[in-house]
């Protein structure tokens, strides 16, 4: 009875092992400039600049039907680690996935210099990975998140030969109303009951990049926003209304109030959901919206990046394959 066991044993290891290494992974980046940003207006307030460059995942030996996209940090936003946990999902269903990062800490794509980096070198890897321009999506939480919107009306406003062929946009738990986001800072740098670096790293950055405040400022926010509550017109829409978007929020209410001292207001829930409903009021007939509860979510910190984490990436990667079987109109 022993040799059959250790027979059966032994193919399962190789079956196991095939289907878990049938990945190639290659890397790419530049050597990190000797150099720092300036964040704040304390002597000591700089971030060095960080690795710009790329990672890819491809499904060997298969033709590849489409590709998830991450513009992920190479340091701050730990290199990879969003991407990664869809390696698994995405090999399995023939999908590739690339991860982008820029040169700059902690990157908001304040410039076009930015974005520019970020389109050439996905354009760079298409072109020298052959990879398929169909079935293409942007995932992503917190900053990585925020970067896919604003690349995208990078893209739609420009008037770019190599264009990626977007299929559907995954957005998790980030800011879209940068107006409400300098709000919700203000407020925390007034009652002083939290650590204040992320509030007034923020502020600075969004008050120095935008030239001033919501209020000497407005339409530079509303422009930087992909969404904003007080904004009648919210031009920025448009660029997804033609796009399959599934969004995911974990309000996280109880625990904010009790952590942060935060109201209904502040919370990124807020606008997803407003960003959501003014899509369908464009005509955008294919979105989805998923609520995690905080309960389930066993992480003693929660935050944009915990919100990530807690997907069923199984689940996702059924959702993305299901939308590369509807066909949706180009943007005009």
């Amino acid at each position: 009875m022993k040799t059959p066991f250790k027979v059966f044993f032994l193919l399962f290891l190789t079956i196991f092992s095939a289907k878990s290494f049938s990945q190639k992974i290659v890397e790419y980046y530049e050597p990190v400039k000797n150099d720092s940003l300036k964040v704040g207006i304390g002597e000591n307030d700089f971030l060095p600049f960080i690795q710009k460059g790329y990672t890819l995942m491809l499904p060997e030996n298969k033709e590849i039907k489409g590709v998830l996209i991450f513009l992920e940090d190479s340091k701050y936003d730990k290199k990879n680690f969003s991407s990664e946990q869809m390696y698994a999902q995405a090999s399995e269903n023939n999908f590739a996935v690339l991860s982008i990062s820029t040169e700059i800490p902690l990157d908001f794509y304040f410039s076009k210099s930015s974005m520019n980096s970020t389109h050439n070198l996905i354009q760079e890897v298409f072109n020298k990975h052959n990879l398929p321009n169909e079935n293409i999506f942007f995932l992503g939480a917190s900053l990585v998140g925020h970067r896919a919107m604003k690349y995208i009306e990078f893209i739609k406003k420009g008037d770019y030969d190599f264009q990626v062929n977007i299929k559907g946009v995954v957005i998790c738990d980030f800011t879209l109303d940068w107006t409400r986001k300098w709000q919700q800072h203000k407020r925390d740098i007034k009652i002083n009951r939290i650590d204040l670096w992320e509030p007034i790293f923020i502020n600075y950055m969004l008050e120095t990049n935008l030239k001033g405040t919501p209020k000497t400022a407005k339409d530079n926010y509303y422009n930087f926003s992909t969404y904003s509550y007080s904004d009648e017109n919210n031009e920025n829409v448009k660029f997804y209304k033609n796009y399959a978007v599934r969004a995911y929020i974990e309000p996280k209410i109880k625990y904010r109030l009790k952590k942060y001292y935060r109201t209904l207001y502040e919370n990124n829930s807020t606008d997803i959901v407003g960003f959501l409903a003014e899509l369908e009021l464009a005509g955008n007939e294919n979105t989805e919206l998923i609520v995690l509860q905080p309960e389930n979510n066993q992480s003693e910190n929660k935050n944009t990046q915990t919100t990530w984490n807690e997907i069923n990436k199984d689940e996702l990667m059924d959702w993305i394959n299901k939308q590369t079987e509807k066909s949706l109109s180009k943007t005009p």
